[in-house]
């Protein structure tokens, strides 16, 4: 869980950056690369965390999961479409990645019984 904060800190703190600077700098590109990379990491450790809040799918997957396999597929496909040169699905992606796997998510992980609402409300 440690592991899983300290890449999706950045993420949140990486993509608010990258909504607000101008579009297709240099500094935009080196930093959506990170960004990139953190998300793909920060997904891929959230796939051996076991869900403990809801129903769970083989005793392990939640609900919650579905924002990771999200990011899985979103990542690379908003990758190739800006090396397609197709800005406006690239743009897209990027931003319903965001909202998707860190605003939405994050708001699920303060909810009651999760470790982050347990540590600021409990």
């Amino acid at each position: 869980m440690y592991l899983h904060l300290a890449t999706v800190i950045p993420c949140f703190l990486i993509g608010t950056m990258l909504l607000m600077l101008k579009k297709g700098t240099g500094i935009h590109r080196s930093f959506g690369r990170v960004y990139m990379i953190l998300m793909l990491i920060t997904a891929t450790i959230t796939l051996f965390m076991p869900a403990d809040v809801g129903p769970r799918f083989l005793n392990h997957f939640g609900w919650i999961h579905s924002f990771s396999f999200l990011t899985i597929y979103t990542v690379p496909t908003a990758y190739w479409a800006i090396k397609k040169g197709n800005v406006k699905s690239h743009s897209r992606k990027m931003v319903l990645l965001y909202f998707g796997a860190i605003i939405i998510a994050g708001g699920f992980t303060f909810s009651p019984g999760r470790y982050l609402h347990d540590l600021f409300f409990g």
